[in-house]
C-alpha cells in the first residue's frame, strides 16, 4: 500500500493544466476493445427529455454559466474538498423550482436507490453544516450541475453534479452510458440530530463489504488483505487520480466458488445499482464477462465495529470503499462515521472518453 503520508501527497491536485487523459491502467497497459460501441436497447430518451426541460427552464444567463462542450476539462475537475473551486450552476443560487428541474435530471438518470443515496449524501452536508455550524462551508445546496454538449438522440452529451461528497460524472452517447466517476461519501455517516436527524449513507456498502469479506475462509481472507493496518486514507483514485497506474492485487475472483461470486456480484451491484436500471443491468452484463479478471483486496479490520478499505478491481470496474479519519468532526484515526467511495471504469473510458474517442473516429467532425 501507499504510505498514508506519500497518499496525502498525492491525492492533492497540482494548480493549473491537467496532463493528458489517460485512464486508469493495471500491469502498465490500457487493455483495449474493452468499450465497443453498440446498441445496448436501453432508451435513454428520459434522460435527455429532463436535461431539455431544465436547460429551457433557466434563464439565458444560468443556461450560459451551466453548459459546456463535451470535450471540455471541466470534466475532470470535480473536486470532493468543501473549499474548491466551483465550475457550473450552483444549486444554492436556484429558486425551489429549478432545483426540481435538476432533480428530475438525477431522477431520470438514476434508481431510485442512486437518487435516495445521493439525496441522503446532500442532507447529511447539512447535517455535517449544523454540527459545525459552518453553514457557508456545507449544506444541502452546495452543489453544482453541469451540462456537456447538447442533449441529442447521435451526438455525445452528458451532465455532472459535482460538490463536497457528491460528485456524478454522467455521459451519454445513443443508448449507452457511462456513469462515472462517481464519487459518493459522508461525514457523519449517521444524523443523531439537527434537520435531517435519522438520516443515514454509505451503510449498506459498509456491511455488505464487511460480510462478503467474513464469508471468505482464513485462506482467501488472508490471500485478500494487502496490508494489515489502516491508513488514514487510503483510496488512490479519487479526484485528480484520471491517470492512476494500479496493479490488480489480493484475491482472485476466479478461485471463488459460485455463491461467493454471487455474493461478490450483489456487493459490486449496490454501487452499479445506482445508475438506471436498463443501463445498469447492461454494466452489470459486462462486469460478469470480467469477473474471472476481477481481484478482492482488502485493508484493515474485521471486527463489528472495525474500519477498513476495500476495492473491486476488473479491467471494466475499479470500486474503492474507505473509513477515513475526521475531517471536519474532531480528529484521531480512521473512524466509521467518515466514509469515501469512488467508482471508475478503467482503461480509458471514465466520462466515456473511450466511446467519445470512438464517435470522432468514425465521425470527423
Amino acid at each position: 500500500m501507499v504510505p498514508a503520508l506519500l497518499l496525502a501527497m498525492i491525492l492533492t491536485p497540482v494548480q493549473g493544466g491537467l496532463e493528458p487523459y489517460r485512464g486508469i491502467i493495471a500491469q502498465g497497459k490500457i487493455m483495449n476493445g474493452l468499450f465497443p460501441l453498440r446498441k445496448t436497447g436501453a432508451s435513454t430518451l428520459p434522460i435527455r427529455n429532463a436535461a431539455e426541460r431544465l436547460l429551457s427552464g433557466l434563464s439565458q444567463e444560468e443556461a450560459k454559466t451551466a453548459s459546456f462542450s463535451v470535450e471540455d476539462d471541466h470534466w475532470r475537475r470535480w473536486d470532493n474538498r468543501s473549499g474548491a473551486a466551483r465550475h457550473g450552476l450552483s444549486l444554492l443560487d436556484l429558486g425551489e423550482e429549478k432545483r426540481k428541474l435538476v432533480l428530475a435530471l438525477l431522477t431520470e438518470s438514476l434508481s431510485a436507490q442512486g437518487l435516495q443515496k445521493s439525496r441522503d449524501v446532500m442532507r447529511l452536508d447539512e447535517t455535517l453544516g449544523e454540527l459545525t455550524k459552518r453553514p457557508q462551508g456545507y449544506g444541502e445546496w452546495r452543489y453544482w450541475i453541469s451540462i456537456f454538449g447538447k442533449p441529442s438522440v447521435s451526438e455525445p452529451w452528458g451532465w455532472q453534479l459535482n460538490g463536497h461528497h457528491l460528485n456524478i460524472n454522467y455521459f451519454v452517447l445513443g443508448d449507452q452510458v457511462v456513469m462515472t466517476p462517481v464519487f459518493m461519501g459522508t461525514e457523519p455517516a449517521v444524523a443523531l440530530a439537527g434537520k435531517f436527524a435519522g438520516t443515514k449513507a454509505m451503510q449498506a456498502e459498509q456491511d455488505k463489504g464487511l460480510a462478503f469479506m467474513l464469508s471468505l475462509s482464513p485462506e482467501f481472507q488472508a490471500k485478500a488483505r494487502i496490508a494489515a493496518e489502516k491508513g488514514d486514507a487510503n483510496n488512490v483514485a479519487e479526484a485528480y487520480r484520471d491517470d492512476v497506474q494500479l496493479d490488480f492485487a489480493g484475491l482472485p475472483v476466479s478461485a471463488l466458488s459460485e455463491n461467493h461470486k454471487k455474493s461478490l456480484l450483489d456487493l459490486i451491484g449496490e454501487y452499479v445499482g445506482n445508475l438506471r436500471q436498463p443501463h445498469a443491468r447492461v454494466k452489470m452484463s459486462e462486469v460478469e464477462r470480467h469477473l474471472h479478471q476481477t481481484f478482492f483486496a482488502w485493508v484493515g479490520s474485521t471486527s463489528a465495529d472495525g474500519v477498513f478499505y476495500y476495492r473491486i478491481h476488473s479491467p471494466v470496474l475499479l470500486i474503492e470503499f474507505d473509513h477515513q479519519r475526521p475531517a471536519a468532526l474532531g480528529q484521531g484515526g480512521p473512524t466509521r462515521q467518515h466514509i469515501h467511495t469512488v467508482v471508475r471504469t478503467p482503461n480509458g473510458n471514465d466520462y466515456g472518453k473511450d466511446l467519445l474517442r470512438q464517435h470522432h473516429e468514425n465521425h470527423r467532425h
